[in-house]
């Protein structure tokens, strides 16, 4: 037994310690305890149907070029179209980059929204946009850190309205926290206005590396270098298993004793604010006595084919770990494929995409469609892909770097949407000839988060409160019409 907390030390820092060392949690997942209770508490949501159970959204932080994946304009002056070429795809009239050979042969199982656009070009702004689903900012927004005023993330919202399953959080976010390269964090990904106490879980398995980009190991790089090696970088699913020689009845002794001794020592303490703490330490022995909870965070279980169909790096792994978690109960999952803004392509991109970006999110998200549609979750679960913005349509080459790229682009993106009834094949929208801005069925991120909202069933009259309990309208749009 660890001996009372010492004077001076904090009720949250004692309990965070005995929380790790009861439970044999590695220190890099300390944040998913601290969450884990936050979203547990929802009751009294009204019933709604939804299309889906669950929605997973991928998120490709950096900003995925349009014309390089989802919206080619192979008749464009070569200043548009760019080096690569479209091919045809099992949906009739559609056609993708040739880089993305595995999804060309599903695009009968999705829909391609070619027309969503907001106003912003900035990479905080536009993550906040895109990840709250909503295009004004909130007053006070700064993109050099989160704030307490910014909007509630999607997740943030769900996590808050939607009950939980299985002591685990209807919401979370795998496998990091976004990041810029100076180490700071994105804003919009956070509760903000919600309440800190509302902060999504964010499972981090990922750990940050200034430098390093895209799917690791196999596919690690940097933007003007090229191919990296770094076998420090690692990723590190949770360890929710019992220390050596602590049976699950000594472990739930362990417990009340030490609820005994934190009810003796609490007048000692005056960090009384974070008492939901208990709620976190309650569940986090509930998850390491459940196996079918604790077997969805051992990749170890994990078939060899299994890994090879998804590909071996961060971003297979990743789509493993949200598709195991669906079967747990989670309801929405984002799942950020591509660290440290890895999709913005301002150089050397046709290599950069074509080498290391495309690729591995090709076979990952291809694999993660098959396993849905044999296990029968695809007709439940609603899989988005989007990124915060587009590419300009026009290629340029920045000061000092050898190959051209792409700029930020927040007019115009093209979205992935399959699963949870969306008719597959469909294409919702158009750009120009030269793929800058939406000429038909204009989408906005509210409409993309509606169609979030609706998938979970969360009806549209819900509202949400902010700390000082004003009501906020949940949704700021309408689903998108058409792709069902």
């Amino acid at each position: 037994m660890q001996p009372l907390p010492p004077y001076g030390l904090s009720r949250r820092q004692a309990l965070q310690a005995g929380a790790i060392g009861l439970l044999g949690l590695g220190m890099n997942h300390l944040s998913a305890l601290q969450s884990l209770g936050a979203a547990s508490a929802a009751e009294g949501l009204p019933k709604a149907a939804g299309r889906a159970k669950s929605v997973v959204y991928i998120f490709l932080s950096g900003g995925l070029a349009q014309h390089e994946s989802f919206d080619m304009k192979p008749d464009a002056p070569l200043e548009f179209r760019g080096e690569f070429n479209p091919i045809s795809t099992s949906a009739d009239g559609v056609q993708v980059c040739e880089h993305l050979p595995m999804l060309a042969k599903r695009a009968h199982k999705y829909a391609l929204v070619r027309s969503l656009t907001h106003p912003s070009n900035d990479h905080s702004a536009a993550h906040h946009i895109m990840l709250t689903g909503r295009s004004e900012l909130p007053l006070g927004f700064d993109p050099s850190k989160p704030k307490g005023t910014d909007w509630p993330s999607m997740v943030a919202l769900a996590g808050s309205l939607l009950p939980a399953r299985n002591n685990l959080p209807p919401a979370l976010t795998l496998p990091d926290k976004l990041q810029h390269r100076e180490g700071r964090f994105i804003p919009g990904q956070f509760a903000g206005q919600l309440g800190k106490q509302n902060d999504p879980w964010f499972l981090e398995m990922s750990s940050y590396h200034p430098l390093h980009y895209g799917a690791f190991p196999e596919y690690l790089f940097h933007h003007e270098k090229g191919a990296l090696e770094d076998q420090s970088v690692l990723f590190q699913a949770p360890h929710l298993s019992l220390p050596q020689g602590l049976t699950r009845d000594r472990l739930l002794d362990r417990v009340a004793l030490r609820r005994s001794l934190e009810g003796q020592t609490r007048r000692l303490t005056d960090s009384m604010e974070d008492t939901s703490f208990d709620r976190y330490r309650d569940a986090a022995v509930s998850l390491i006595t459940d196996g079918s909870v604790r077997d969805a965070f051992d990749l170890t279980m994990v078939k060899p084919a299994v890994l090879e169909r998804y590909g071996n790096n961060s971003f297979g792994w990743s789509l493993i770990m949200a598709r195991r978690l669906l079967e747990t109960g989670v309801r929405l999952i984002q799942v950020n494929l591509g660290n440290n803004e890895s999709w913005d392509t301002h150089q050397a991109a046709f290599p950069n995409l074509k080498n290391f970006l495309l690729p591995p999110m090709d076979r990952a998200v291809s694999a993660f469609f098959d396993d849905l549609e044999a296990s029968g979750l695809m007709s439940e679960t609603l899989v988005v892909m989007g990124s915060e913005f587009g590419r300009t349509p026009r290629i340029f080459t920045i000061p000092g770097a050898k190959l051209p790229g792409r700029d930020h682009w927040g007019a115009s993106q093209t979205v992935l949407l399959a699963g949870g009834g969306v008719r597959g094949g469909t294409v919702i929208g158009a750009t120009d000839k030269k793929g800058a801005y939406p000429i038909s069925e204009i989408q906005r991120p509210e409409n993309l988060a509606a169609t979030i909202y609706q998938a979970l069933g969360i009806p549209h009259t819900i509202e949400w409160h902010d700390p000082l309990q004003r009501p906020h309208s949940l949704y700021q749009g309408q689903p998108i019409s058409g792709l069902t």
